[in-house]
Formats: structure tokens, C-alpha cells, sequence
């Protein structure tokens, strides 16, 4: 049987899926030491399940977790150290905390992707700056666009991803189509779950904003950051033609 689901079917696999991605390990030590160096309090956008924000509040620091994802939320609730963090169900581009301040708001994992124009990145940006501390940091990231995918009208499915969630193999297959003129990926995400009963399929249907280096740049200026800092990658090394990421760091 296969239903279209929002994002939020994904919940329930989200850690089973990315539990072994090198990529998401390395960027988790990166905003913790991030966290650090900065100190408290701290607040992520798109927290998900806790994966990048619980190893911080194990330091002690003050935490703050925003996600619009219910879902997402109540995985995030259930595990070890969660009642150490504030968490607020909102949206990225108008979120109010009520006057409070951050001396580091970050958003892992792509997470500001999800913000398909340029009026939600820049309402997400007021946002930030508005919940930001004196001095205070913005960090986050997002994939570097290779162009000659980027030209390509879209690519049939592949099986993606294999994992076991529960005892139950998954299997996650993934379509793309991409609107060159808004710059969006359209994902399609088919999972097969092996379950006792038979195969359980369901459909998640998401998209994805891709962005340019420079014009990520301009995109923070405008909206008001005056030292912007790009990295490559989680090791801080500069921005080259087989660069992974951008990593960004905003004040």
C-alpha cells in the first residue's frame, strides 16, 4: 500500500537513517565546539530529534531547540537529557522568543534549504539577527550545488539508502526533479519498510532551495550581517572547486 506523507512521516526513521553518515557526524562536533567557544545560551533552528543539540546541552550550556515539525518534537522529547532544553514548535521565519538572546543560533544539516524564497530566508534572517546576543553568532550550512547536476532536468529513481529501523529493513528510494529558474530540488522520497505483514510503502515529498557561494554572501549582507565568514567544509578548509559544502559562520 503506498500514501503520500508531509516530511513529517520521516520522523520516526530519521535517526535509524543517519545514525552511520560520516557527514552528519562531523558536522555535530562542529557546532558543539561552536557552542563552546561561544558559550550559552544556545538555540538551533530545525532541531529534528535532538541529534546535534543534545550533545551540546551535555556540556552544561543553556539550550534551546525550534523545530516546526511536531513530530520531530515528541522523538526528540523521549530520549535521554531532552528535559535539559527548551523547545518550541514554530516556524523559521517568524519565530518570537519573547525578548530572549543567544549567543549562538545555528542550523545543521541543511536545514535553511528549506526556506524555498527569498522572502522566508530573509524573514528567517530578521529573525535570527532579532534573537541574537551582542556579538553573537549564526552558523549553518548547506551542499555546494555541482553545476553540471544542476543542469540536469531531474534523475529517475535510485535506491538510495538501506538501514534497519525497529528489526525492520527500510529501504528509501529517491527521485529528483529540479526548477532551474527557482532553484529547487524537488525530492521524492519512496519508503519500503519490511514489515511482518508485508511491505509497508509510504511517500514523502519535500524541496530543497539550492544555493550559489556569492549568493549567499549578498543574501547575509542585505540582511544586515557585516562579517561573514565561508568554509567548505566541517574542517574549516577554504572554499575550492570540489568543496562538499558551505559552511557559514554570521555576525
Amino acid at each position: 500500500m503506498s500514501t503520500t506523507q508531509s516530511y513529517e512521516y520521516t520522523a520516526r526513521f530519521y535517526d535509524s537513517a543517519y545514525s552511520t553518515a560520516s557527514t552528519v557526524r562531523a558536522d555535530v562536533a562542529f557546532y558543539e565546539d561552536l557552542a563552546v567557544k561561544c558559550g550559552g545560551p544556545v538555540m538551533e533552528l530545525g532541531c529534528g530529534t535532538g541529534r546535534s543539540l543534545l550533545p551540546i546541552a551535555a556540556r552544561g550550556i543553556a539550550c534551546t531547540g525550534l523545530d516546526l515539525s511536531p513530530a520531530m518534537l515528541e522523538q526528540f522529547r523521549r530520549k535521554p537529557g531532552a528535559g535539559l532544553i527548551t523547545l518550541t514548535c514554530a516556524r523559521m521565519e517568524s519565530f518570537d522568543l519573547a525578548g530572549q538572546r543567544f549567543q549562538l543560533i545555528f542550523s545543521a544539516f541543511r536545514v535553511f534549504q528549506h526556506l524555498d524564497t527569498v522572502e522566508q530566508q530573509l524573514a528567517c534572517l530578521a529573525r535570527v539577527r532579532a534573537h541574537l546576543a551582542p556579538g553573537g553568532l549564526f552558523a549553518f550550512d548547506v551542499f555546494n550545488p555541482k553545476l553540471e547536476n544542476m543542469a540536469k532536468e531531474g534523475e529517475p529513481e535510485v535506491l538510495e539508502l538501506t538501514f534497519t529501523h525497529e528489526g525492520h529493513t527500510v529501504r528509501r528510494f529517491m527521485t529528483v526533479t529540479r526548477d532551474r529558474v527557482g532553484q529547487l530540488l524537488h525530492l521524492t522520497m519512496r519508503y519500503v519498510e519490511e514489515t511482518g505483514a508485508g511491505p509497508k510503502e509510504t511517500i514523502v515529498n519535500f524541496s530543497m532551495r539550492w544555493f550559489w557561494r556569492y549568493e549567499l554572501e549578498h543574501l547575509l549582507h542585505r540582511a544586515g550581517f557585516t562579517d561573514v565568514t565561508l568554509y567548505g567544509d566541517f574542517d574549516r578548509s577554504p572554499v575550492c572547486r570540489t568543496t562538499p559544502a558551505f559552511v557559514v559562520l554570521a555576525r
